[in-house]
């Protein structure tokens, strides 16, 4: 580490120490073995949510991520952007420490000038500046450490977490658990049909891992028009690829990113707060939009004569010719050898193993709120309706007690909550509303012991004798 970093990370521990009243924790203990919090997720998000409960003092959490050291989150694995597409004067992890920003490091280990002249953060820069903010925090990661599954000790009215370790199976108890599970949370990155009928050989998706360097002279046929469509064509034409076909469902490209529009403290802070029909509105249209893909990833294919785009060209049928693969549309077939598919993540909680028993009983958006015709959405009905502390709500009250003590912090929340766990923008204000929700669960459960604490507290503040005192014993 640079000089410039540790006197930052010195900086870091001055300025926590300034900030940390009140000092005690307050959370009683269940036993050495029972965590206050166990968050699911070593991403940026569960990294957060640990800080912003040390914060507010609750000192037994665990963070659980099932990936090595450095590889937690999409940005050493299938991230394949060279920049993010958030504006560089982000914040959000820091949780208002000033040295704890993007910015305090990146102008500590790049200078003011270089920062200055940023105009987009790097991914994998990104993710040395999260590697440093773990390591600077001291953040209680296990890594290595896959929940299979969440289950309800009803005797204890604990939650019990089953763990995949490198040692071996194991059993987490806790109160509360967080799923900080990112963009994919809400089911499973999978390759729709009629793509799931192709040779296995045949046919990627953007979120695996691809070896590009074998479609080189490949011609690579890419379904869907986002960010992560364009970046995975871009890495195939600069690995070779003959070609790269890019077949887009919509008739024109977004222009309008919503994301931009909904960086300001107004939606961000107090979109949680809309009544139900309005947030429809909100996240619907938001949906609807979508984003349009980065100018730089736009930029590095869009003069590459080996590429060719389709605009209202949704798939029809895929099969194989030979050993060709061929992509039906309204516009006639493309032919090529190799498909990547950009189609994004399913919404369905029967497909995340942590909470795949749980999910019949989970309270969706479709459950509670039927919109007008022609604003159905039925990626947004399938969206857990969730209580202010980002918690799971019973579909029927008392079949499933383990979803109160449950907080959904992915992509799901949206509908409920605006941008908070699956977006960089969002945790400035998600992060704090997740943590004052647990620990107003945490409290409101443990009053009853709290009171007799504090009827049995009698620490003497006032250790000199006073007068009557003083007189009483002359006498």
């Amino acid at each position: 580490m640079s000089d410039r970093l540790t006197a930052l990370t010195e900086e870091v521990h001055r300025q926590l120490a300034l900030l940390s009243y009140p000092r005690g924790e307050w959370v009683p203990s269940r036993g050495e073995e029972v965590l206050d919090v166990a968050i699911i997720g070593g991403g940026q998000a569960g990294l957060a949510t640990a800080f912003g409960l040390r914060r507010q003092m609750v000192g037994r959490v665990a963070i659980l991520e099932r990936a090595a050291k450095g590889e937690a989150g999409c940005w050493t694995s299938f991230a394949r952007m060279r920049t993010l597409r958030t504006p560089p004067h982000v914040s959000g992890p820091d949780l208002g420490v000033p040295a704890l920003t993007p910015e305090a490091f990146f102008t500590a280990r790049d200078g003011a000038e270089a920062w200055r002249r940023t105009e987009r953060i790097g991914r994998i820069d990104w993710q040395r500046y999260l590697d440093w903010y773990e390591a600077t925090l001291d953040l209680p990661v296990r890594h290595g450490h896959e929940v299979t599954a969440i289950e309800h000790d009803p005797a204890t009215d604990l939650l019990l977490l089953r763990l995949r370790t490198e040692a071996g199976p194991a059993t987490l108890r806790a109160r509360k658990a967080v799923l900080a599970t990112g963009m994919d949370g809400m089911g499973a990155w999978s390759i729709p049909a009629p793509f799931d009928a192709l040779p296995a050989g045949r046919v990627s998706h953007t979120s695996a891992a691809i070896d590009f360097p074998a479609l080189a002279g490949k011609r690579v046929i890419v379904i869907g028009a986002g960010a992560s469509a364009f970046d995975n064509l871009a890495t195939a034409l600069e690995a070779g690829a003959a070609a790269g076909i890019m077949l887009v469902r919509r008739p024109t490209m977004p222009r309008v990113n919503p994301f931009r529009w909904m960086e300001q403290a107004g939606f961000l802070g107090q979109f949680h707060a809309l009544p139900d029909a309005m947030k429809w509105r909100f996240t619907r249209h938001i949906f609807d939009l979508n984003q349009p893909p980065p100018q730089a990833s736009w930029d590095r294919v869009a003069h590459d004569p080996r590429f060719s785009l389709f605009m209202g060209a949704p798939c029809l049928g895929a099969r194989m010719e030979g050993e060709e693969v061929v992509i039906d549309t309204p516009r006639g077939p493309h032919r090529g050898d190799h498909v990547i598919v950009g189609t994004g993540t399913s919404f369905d909680l029967a497909l995340r193993p942590e909470i795949a028993a749980l999910a019949p009983h989970i309270l969706l958006w479709r459950d509670v709120y039927h919109p007008p015709e022609g604003l159905e959405w039925p990626a947004l009905g399938a969206c857990p309706y969730l209580e202010p502390s980002f918690a799971l709500r019973e579909k029927t009250p008392g079949a499933a007690p383990a979803l109160r003590h449950i907080h959904l912090f992915n992509y799901g929340a949206t509908p409920s909550m605006g941008l908070s766990g699956a977006s960089i923008s969002g945790l400035k204000f998600g992060v704090a509303r997740l943590v004052d929700g647990i620990c107003r669960m945490l409290w409101l459960e443990d009053a009853q012991q709290h009171l007799q604490s504090l009827l049995g507290y009698d620490e003497w503040e006032l250790t000199s004798p006073i007068p009557q005192e003083v007189s009483a014993a002359a006498e």
